[in-house]
Order: structure tokens, then C-alpha cells, then sequence
């Protein structure tokens, strides 16, 4: 019962204030996001592999229920950390029948220098066409001077938004879709240090079953 107040908790963050904003638009910071909420209909999307082969978000998801975590990238130490803490708990989201999807902005290339640098147990998709990202609402512009700070000190290149030279990155996120689409939980927090347990998402993988 713990883990379920907890979740609830997060389930009601976000955004009441915000109801009827257009979630497909992207927002001006992290605290703005408007993200789908529980019992909403994943948006359709188009993603590609690591090896650059386009995949319906839609036809992955109709495979078996999901774990969707939006990531900033393999550059993002918070990121990598959470994912690897995905490994402890692969086994038992397996037994319940899930797959875990890893979605980020970068380029497919960049999938794969991931892919060869650490052994991750989730599949990496890139959405940097940035459908996804805008489509569960999670998107927010990242300030120009933080663009540079990010390129200049770590050579870090953040995806544009199609059109302009905004850059665009998720509000960290998980959500549990089932085989029709629906969103059975999100979770969605502005800190991007902040992440939930592997402990936490497996307690809400079995209570979305």
C-alpha cells in the first residue's frame, strides 16, 4: 500500500492546471509539461531502431504491454543509471509479460555508440523527429545558453526541433501501456536527477496487469 500512495502521488503532479493545452506543443520548461494521463491513448508515432529501421510505436506496443521510458540520452549519467537499475527487475517484467522500451531524442547512430559502450537489457528507439516525445506531451525547449554550455563543455549536441534551432529534450518519463494502447501509469517528475526505484516500477508493472 506504500508504493501505491507513492504512486498515486506522482500520478496527480502534473497537470490539472493545464487540461485543455494542446500536448502535441512543446513546453517553454520542464515544469510545463503537460504529459497523458492514465486511461489516454498512446499518440501514434514513428521511431526508428538503433539501426535506423523505422517502427510503429503503435504496432510494438499492440506485441505485449509496455514499459515506456523517455530518456534524455546516453550522455545523461542519471539516464544510464536508471537504465541499468532496469536490469535487476528485467527478469521479473519478462515473467509478467512486459517489454521495456527505452525512447530517446538522439539519432540512431548515436543508439549505437550507446549500444556498444554499455550492454543495456531494453530495447533503444530514437525518436528524433521528436513525434513521441511531443505526442505523450513530456517535451520541453532547453535555453539556448544551456544548449551551448551543454556543446561547448561536454560536446554534447541536443536534437533541434524540426525547422528551427531549438533544442528539445523529455522530462524524464515512464509510462505502462497495455496491448491496446491505453496508459495504465505514468510517471513524470521536472528533476531529471529524480528517478523512481526499479523497485517502484515493478510494484506499478504488476498493479497496471
Amino acid at each position: 500500500m506504500r508504493y501505491f500512495n507513492i504512486i498515486s502521488l506522482f500520478l496527480i503532479m502534473f497537470p490539472f492546471q493545464s487540461m485543455a493545452l494542446d500536448r502535441a506543443v512543446i513546453a517553454p520548461s520542464a515544469e510545463d509539461v503537460t504529459p497523458l494521463l492514465n486511461g489516454q491513448s498512446i499518440p501514434s508515432a514513428t521511431l526508428k531502431t538503433a539501426e535506423g529501421a523505422p517502427v510503429s510505436l503503435q504496432a510494438i506496443t499492440m506485441q505485449k504491454p509496455s514499459i515506456l521510458l523517455f530518456y534524455r540520452g546516453g550522455w545523461c549519467p542519471y539516464c544510464n543509471r536508471q537504465l541499468a537499475e532496469i536490469k535487476d527487475i528485467e527478469q521479473d517484467l519478462v515473467e509478467l509479460g512486459y517489454q521495456v522500451l527505452a525512447i530517446s531524442p538522439e539519432s540512431p547512430k548515436r543508439l549505437q555508440e550507446q549500444k556498444l559502450q554499455t550492454e543495456f537489457a531494453v530495447t533503444l528507439l530514437s525518436d528524433e523527429s521528436l513525434q513521441a516525445i511531443k505526442g505523450f506531451g513530456i517535451g520541453y525547449y532547453v535555453a539556448a545558453e544551456t544548449k551551448d554550455k551543454y556543446k561547448s563543455k561536454w560536446d554534447i549536441q541536443l536534437t533541434d526541433e524540426v525547422g528551427s534551432d531549438r533544442a528539445v529534450l523529455p522530462a524524464p518519463a515512464i509510462f505502462i501501456v497495455d496491448k491496446k494502447g491505453l496508459i495504465k501509469f505514468n510517471y513524470v517528475n521536472p528533476n531529471f536527477k529524480v528517478r523512481p526505484s526499479a523497485e517502484l516500477i515493478l510494484q506499478a508493472a504488476k498493479l497496471s496487469l
